[in-house]
């Protein structure tokens, strides 16, 4: 999921140095550097306006929020729930005296299009889920606040220093539309693997690094009646993390790079596209899918998987918090990076990381410096920390968690994978730019699993959505160097 300058999204030696002392208490060496890489773009109108009663400003107030205002805010109700919300509006409340209508809902589109329609949006939304409104289509539609003035703003913990440069660089990224913020990506999140350690244990499995060890798991567990790999088939975004995982790493960040930029040989003509999805569907053809699974939802597959009934699954790091209800307490949940092909440019420890979660400020909300100040106090250490306590996740913010926070074991194997990996991270920004070119590559995806077109075919549909979007002349706006 203003922003930082396209030119300044890497952390420099210094500043890694110090981040990395910082975290040691957590473990959190997993900056991500490298793999952002910078999104240049230009052009793309102001879409704010000043919506809300303001008060007198000051650095403790920049936005000038007068006491007794009202917010009306809407949380999606997913994996993360949405006890830490209601956390930060019972804080903002005793510190600014601002009440809240709260909204906890996984129907984001069914509950705000109607209200964004009729210009009577909320004052901050995290627009998350499968129901998620498409931030991209938000933004042409002039609906999103630029959040250039909240990141400008002096940061809750250290006046000194902007909200900007508390955050994890380049986490605003995947927020970005034509060289804006407009939503904030809150969460640090990895994808990639997922199986249980106890289940390894006992088949004496393990974690395997070459995807021939990965398919000879699967095979073995097909022959003791049990699925290789698990995904959420009704949401084939999921089953991209393994295909769009495998082209990065098996073709180096050129070849994620030609797929955000749109370029002619993204998918056809590439080897990295072509080797990536031979591999998945590889895993179709000897039947090594946990069955049924093309059939299920994401809550479906994943509680299938809690049950043993598959090895494997792909997800991103909210996982965890997701199957809480459903996951045995002896399940020991572990996160891997996807496993290599032979002449894979990215090593093993490579893992796609970065933000997720985008909570965004309409450009009509109706307390506007509520909202943003609001969204200031999120990038807070106490809102960070609340946050962690109560989503068992971490946040964008650096050294944002307090020491005495324990994570759960699935998603503190995620900070460990994160420390491997170090440098080594990729995100695919495709996703957030546009939103129609993704929906027809997962389409493409949904058919390739149900094996009613093979990896050719599947090339071609990628290409041609990629081709498409590239005729459309906004898409010159955005760009990775």
């Amino acid at each position: 999921m203003g922003s930082q300058s396209a030119a300044n999204h890497g952390v420099d030696g210094v500043g890694r140095r110090d981040l990395i002392k910082r975290s040691a208490a957590l473990g959190l060496l997993t900056i991500p550097t490298a793999g952002f890489l910078s999104a240049c773009a230009s052009g793309g109108g102001d879409s704010s306006n000043d919506g809300g009663d303001q008060g007198k400003t000051s650095k403790s107030n920049p936005f000038g929020v007068k006491k007794g205002g009202k917010l009306d805010v809407v949380i999606f109700k997913g994996g993360y729930g949405d006890d830490y919300a209601k956390a930060w509006e019972s804080d903002y409340q005793k510190k600014l005296g601002i009440t809240s209508t709260h909204t906890g809902t996984q129907e984001i589109t069914g509950k705000l299009q109607p209200r964004f329609n009729a210009g009577n949006p909320p004052d901050i939304v995290d627009d998350s889920g499968a129901q998620q409104i498409k931030v991209d289509v938000l933004y042409k539609n002039g609906q999103l606040l630029d959040l250039a003035a909240v990141l400008d703003a002096p940061s809750v913990d250290d006046p000194a220093k902007k909200v900007r440069d508390m955050i994890i660089p380049g986490t605003l990224d995947a927020g970005m539309q034509e060289g804006k913020i407009v939503a904030l990506n809150y969460i640090y999140t990895v994808w990639g693997l997922w199986y249980s350690g106890k289940l390894f244990k006992e088949k004496g499995w393990e974690e395997p690094k070459t995807w021939a060890d990965f398919l000879t798991i699967c095979q073995d567990a097909k022959k003791q009646g049990i699925g290789g790999l698990a995904h959420q088939g009704k949401y084939p975004y999921y089953i991209n993390v393994a295909i769009m995982d495998l082209i990065a790493k098996t073709g180096g960040l050129d070849a994620m790079k030609a797929i955000d930029n749109l370029d002619p040989k993204a998918f056809v003509g590439s080897d990295a596209a072509k080797a990536g999805v031979e591999a998945i569907y590889e895993v179709v053809e000897k039947g090594l899918l946990m069955p049924g699974t093309n059939g299920l939802t994401h809550t479906e597959s994943q509680t299938r998987w809690n049950q043993y009934k598959a090895a494997f699954i792909t997800c991103g790091s909210w996982l965890e918090n997701e199957q809480l209800k459903q996951t045995p307490a002896d399940f020991d949940m572990k996160f891997m990076p996807m496993p290599l092909l032979p002449g894979s440019k990215l090593p093993f420890e490579a893992i796609r990381a970065g933000s997720g979660e985008p909570f965004i400020i309409p450009a009509k909300a109706k307390n506007l410096p509520g909202a943003k100040e609001f969204m200031r106090h999120m990038l807070s250490k106490e809102w960070s920390t609340l946050f962690a306590k109560e989503a068992n996740s971490l946040t964008i913010l650096k050294d944002g968690v307090d020491p005495s926070v324990k994570l759960r074991p699935g998603t503190q194997s995620t900070v460990e994978a994160s420390k491997a990996a170090g440098d080594n991270t990729f995100r695919f920004l495709y996703t957030e730019w546009y939103s129609e070119m993704g929906a027809a590559i997962e389409a493409a995806s949904n058919e390739l699993m149900a094996k009613r077109i093979q990896p050719k075919e599947w090339l071609k549909r990628c290409q041609a959505a990629v081709d498409k979007q590239a005729k459309d002349p906004a898409s010159k706006k955005n760009h990775r160097d």
